[in-house]
């Protein structure tokens, strides 16, 4: 009865890390979406309430390794339990940047709303958000579900965000080439931009965590990669 009890009581705090993981993300994905809103919609005020919600997901994310922590420390777990607490410090990590980048682009909401020369508009930077957003959908799902086809999915998506960036950075680069009086805001808008695609390339990671935690090994392809960030960076 008591080893019973322990397994028990086991299970049950690696649902509640489960759980801080799911709500860690949810509050990311809407940190991204309020983000964008922000920028769209050119609202000071809801650019700044995103940046200093950003100290919630930096606090959740301590707790998460708190915990698992705590969990390697007192229960001694081994292997797929082992496997499943290291990888939600890896997933929560990767949570915190992207929480990061949402944060980095609200800051620049404030600089972008005083700039005269707004050379281009935000319609493929909310379709790369579109894009994170329905990633980080999925990624939760297949953590939840442990649906291993579904983190493949959302790994191989990553491709179209690399794609919208790359769209972007050659127009602007045309709009800056063509009036130099348009290089401060569009500059801007590339570091906008490609914090979007970073978040794109660390829920890719999370994906293949997922995938690592469900098999047990890693996914066996090389990552579709055909954009200019592996080039050029902010």
């Amino acid at each position: 009865m008591p080893n019973s009890h322990i397994v028990s009581s086991f299970g049950e705090d690696i649902k509640n890390l489960r759980q801080k993981i799911v709500e860690m993300a949810k509050l990311v994905q809407e940190q991204f979406n309020n983000a964008e809103k922000a920028l769209v919609e050119r609202d000071l005020k809801l650019a700044s309430s995103v940046k200093d919600r950003d100290a919630i997901v930096d606090q959740i994310e301590q707790e998460i390794e708190q915990k698992a922590i705590e969990l390697i420390a007192t229960r001694s777990p081994m292997a797929d339990d082992l496997r499943e607490i290291i990888s939600a410090i890896k997933i929560c990590n990767a949570l915190e940047r992207i929480g990061d980048y949402a944060k980095n682009l609200s800051k620049r909401v404030p600089v972008i709303n005083e700039e005269k020369q707004f050379v281009a508009n935000t319609t493929v930077i909310s379709q790369m958000i579109s894009i994170i957003n329905d990633m980080t959908e999925d990624v939760i799902d297949a953590y939840n579900t442990k649906d291993a086809d579904k983190a493949i999915s959302v790994w191989t998506r990553d491709l179209a965000v690399d794609n919208l960036y790359d769209s972007f950075f050659r127009e602007l680069l045309t709009h800056m080439m063509e009036n130099p009086r348009s290089i401060t805001s569009a500059t801007h808008l590339l570091f906008i931009a490609k914090n979007v695609e970073r978040a794109g390339d660390h829920l890719t990671n999370i994906a293949e965590i997922i995938y690592y935690i469900i098999e047990g090994r890693t996914i066996e392809m090389v990552r579709p990669k055909g954009d200019l960030s592996n080039e050029t960076s902010f």
